[in-house]
């Protein structure tokens, strides 16, 4: 198959010649004319995206949709879907995969996209939901017979940012008594602090590694059971892995159970499949994971849809491409006004910038434009009186992804001055939103706002399960929509290698008795580098 990326396409220059002068969002009533505040919003079921506040209109839309069409990225999408292998670089070495998170919540209309896949990720939920049965009553307890009310989730990057982040997201609706704790720093003070706040005769150790082998989640999993020891517990009674087939932690010796992953899901894509289901199915109960499940899996098939105003990933996709490549602004800003999502720019930054962090396209050739912005974030209001001053008056354009929510989660809310705090913290998100477009003029130039700071509103109508897996999707569409645009690989993550190699030679050294003392001294690092032992 021959890939190419969007400076090839016949439209490419227009949008060079475009971004050149792009819309003025500063102009007097720009925002109000030609129904435009109605008009930009893409309209789904759960979430809807409201981009009036992007420097764009009909003839930049139109040129990114002819683009999108030139590069077939949603045929692309479906083809990933139904199982073609995306995981590859043509003529390199490389993993030589299929790509199928999406399998993991394929489960709501028949026939699903790839049957194979989507048979075996059923087939873990059917021996999720048996486990969680047995849990819930009682079947299957701690080693002094108590129930299990809290869940030690034990992974690094993928087998944690996700699950941690959705977690977060969805604690109102967890079932009464039950906790999750995770541990996924080699940090000695991470697994410290957590073992502290938790009683060990009802906890469950949930073991995520897809290879078995990974250095910081065993390391921590012995912590974690040699304090079971020290309790008189049995390990083997509070112990569940969630791995490879036939990994070294699929062994019935040292698990209750094993819960398996699939070579097809890459890590920061796998919150949805037993990396993120067992922990999670604990806390919310199996039918709460699969409401997360069904928001998910909405969003990937409006993912196939055509039409780039219909389609809400392909347009969050291609406006970053617009902002990222056109106008040339080199990072994207993910502020979420909800205190839930406090963790899910934490996840984004990984599954993005692990994604579309590339320099070689997919035919192994160095790529010549820029690729996978930086992507931070903080949720709002707080970060209003943190960094927006920069958002705002800074020389750095920054494009901002609001994520927000017409309802609290917990309902509980009261009046101040007029007004509840769901209203504070709304108006709070659409004034941020009009503010970065129009800007202010001054007589003090201290207090002028050049305004044309580009930004997108997310919104739907309560972070809850359902809404919540429709957002995750959402980012992974755009993401991987992205990737193909760029013609890039963003399933392989070669770039966390190189650091693992040089810190086993650290590791190594220390070994040999000799430590690094107070700082790493010159010595030290020489005798790495050289490979000494």
């Amino acid at each position: 198959m021959i890939y190419h990326n969007f400076q090839e396409t016949s439209v490419y220059n227009k949008l060079r010649q475009l971004a050149g002068a792009p819309p003025d969002l500063t102009a007097k009533n720009v925002l109000t004319a030609g129904n435009r505040l109605e008009k930009y919003v893409c309209r789904t079921p759960i979430l809807n995206l409201h981009y009036a506040t992007q420097r764009v209109d009909e003839e930049v839309l139109n040129g990114l949709q002819t683009m999108a069409d030139e590069l077939k990225i949603v045929e692309q999408f479906k083809a990933m879907r139904r199982g073609a292998v995306m995981n590859t670089i043509e003529d390199v070495e490389s993993e030589n995969r299929q790509v199928l998170h999406t399998s993991s919540r394929d489960h709501f209309h028949q026939p699903p996209c790839e049957p194979a896949a989507a048979a075996q990720s059923k087939a873990e939920l059917e021996k999720l939901k048996r486990f969680l049965g047995e849990v819930t009553d009682g079947t299957l307890t701690g080693s002094t017979g108590k129930c299990f009310t809290t869940v030690i989730h034990l992974g690094i990057g993928g087998s944690d940012l996700g699950p941690r982040a959705l977690y977060e997201a969805l604690l109102p609706y967890g079932i009464e008594g039950r906790s999750v704790h995770f541990i996924s720093n080699v940090d000695p003070d991470d697994a410290a602090r957590r073992l502290g706040q938790v009683n060990l005769e009802e906890c469950l150790v949930v073991t995520v590694s897809k290879s078995g082998g990974t250095l910081e989640t065993l390391t921590n999993e012995t912590v974690v059971q040699t304090a079971l020891r020290d309790a008189g517990l049995d390990p083997k009674k509070h112990c569940v892995a969630v791995t490879g087939e036939k990994s070294p932690l699929d062994n019935p010796e040292s698990y209750l159970r094993s819960f398996y992953m699939f070579d097809y899901i890459g890590g920061r894509y796998s919150a949805t499949s037993m990396v993120g289901a067992v922990s999670l199915g604990f806390f919310l109960g199996f039918e709460g994971f699969m409401s997360m499940l069904e928001g998910a899996d909405e969003m990937d098939r409006l993912a196939e849809g055509a039409s780039l105003q219909k389609n809400p990933a392909l347009l969050l996709a291609l406006l970053g491409v617009w902002n990222h490549n056109f106008l040339g602004y080199p990072t994207v800003a993910v502020l979420p006004y909800s205190q839930g999502l406090h963790r899910f720019p934490a996840h984004l930054q990984q599954c993005d910038m692990e994604s579309n962090g590339k320099s070689i396209t997919r035919d192994g050739k160095k790529v010549t434009a820029k690729t996978g912005p930086i992507i931070w974030g903080e949720p709002g209001t707080n970060g209003q009186h943190a960094f927006y001053q920069l958002l705002h008056q800074g020389t750095e354009i920054v494009p901002v992804e609001f994520i927000g929510f017409q309802k609290s989660q917990y309902g509980h809310d009261l009046k101040v001055q007029g007004t509840t705090s769901q209203q504070k913290l709304l108006a709070n998100l659409y004034a941020q939103s009009v503010a970065f477009a129009i800007g202010q003029t001054s007589d003090n130039p201290n207090r002028v706002f050049a305004g044309n700071r580009p930004s997108t509103i997310i919104m739907g109508q309560r972070l809850d399960p359902r809404s919540l897996g429709a957002l995750l999707a959402l980012y992974e569409a755009k993401i991987v929509l992205q990737g193909f645009c760029w013609n890039i690989n963003s399933f392989d993550q070669e770039g966390v290698q190189l650091g693992k190699v040089l810190a086993g030679g650290f590791l190594k050294q220390m070994e040999a008795g000799n430590p690094p003392g107070d700082g790493i001294e010159s010595r030290f690092l020489k005798a790495v580098l050289q490979g000494e032992d």
